[in-house]
């Protein structure tokens, strides 16, 4: 992608996006995702109902009366975008490809994030972890990871979410929110490796998949090819017997997701490729509050 094009893709992604965050996600975000936990602000003297195991112990002394150290909520987050970069994302039949769509969804949220002075980093992966980019704050490092979000080219093809989850868990030592960003196909076992992300840091699954998967168009014959195995194989569209396979399948896929997100404990949300992801974020949000 030459320098011009992509500065002109960055700058509409950035205008979209920033634009959805500020007016429309600020508060649902602000809400929705909390700090890491409590911080100690400063000490008063005790009072009845106070917890005994908040007494600071060495001021109480100085004094000669109880003092309870007070607490507040640390609202500072270190946000996680994990991208998936594999070859399927490539796909799409209406308005946009999946990975366009992701790479908008990814803004978004990192936007919110930086408006609510949050640090922000990614982790792109393929069936291996291709790049990770440290969290930091401010708005040139979010052009950064968008500029990379729309050019990074990956080395694989395939999935593999399990390897980057276990990245998550082992790079990152504090707590952090975590976007899992993906297609979700995938047939490796990353359910071990999920439920102990998310006991580490909050964990959300962000799902991105095209109508075609779900129902396929009557056009006869078709030859289609599995980008990430490089596969061939002839179709045919217009038999009904097919169309119910195909449907088979994806409620199958869909409905094993699902039960596996809240085996997990994972908060989810699903979008289509030709259907509005501020409404499913919004959901999202929602959800949690």
């Amino acid at each position: 992608m030459e320098t011009n094009e992509l500065l002109k893709k960055v700058r509409k992604i950035e205008i979209k996006t920033r634009g959805l965050s500020h007016n429309i996600f600020a508060g649902q975000y602000h809400s929705a995702f909390k700090g890491r936990g409590m911080s100690f602000s400063e000490v008063r003297e005790y009072q009845y109902g106070d917890d005994v195991r908040d007494i600071d112990w060495n001021v109480t002394a100085r004094f000669n009366k109880p003092y309870v150290k007070v607490f507040e909520e640390e609202r500072e987050l270190t946000v996680m975008l994990i991208v998936d970069l594999s070859d399927s994302l490539d796909f799409g039949t209406v308005n946009q490809t999946k990975r366009e769509m992701l790479t908008e969804i990814a803004a978004t949220i990192a936007f919110a994030a930086i408006q609510n002075n949050d640090k922000i980093g990614v982790i792109f992966f393929t069936d291996k972890v291709e790049k990770f980019i440290p969290p930091k704050k401010g708005r040139r490092h979010i052009l950064y990871i968008i500029r990379e979000l729309l050019c990074f080219e990956p080395e694989s093809r395939k999935t593999n979410i399990g390897v980057s989850l276990e990245f998550l868990t082992n790079a990152l030592k504090k707590r952090c929110t975590a976007f899992l960003l993906s297609d979700f196909i995938d047939n490796n076992d990353y359910s071990n490796a999920m439920t102990i992300a998310n006991r580490k840091h909050d964990l959300v699954a962000v799902q991105v998949y095209d109508r075609r998967l779900v129902e396929l168009p009557s056009v006869g014959l078709l030859k289609v090819r599995d980008a990430e195995s490089d596969e061939e194989m002839y179709i045919d569209t217009s038999s009904n017997k097919v169309k119910a396979a195909m449907r088979d399948w994806w409620r199958g896929r869909s409905d094993s997701l699902n039960t596996l997100w809240k085996k997990c404990g994972v908060d989810s949300v699903s979008v289509r490729t030709d259907q509005d992801y501020v409404k499913a974020l919004m959901m999202l949000f929602a959800k949690r509050n």
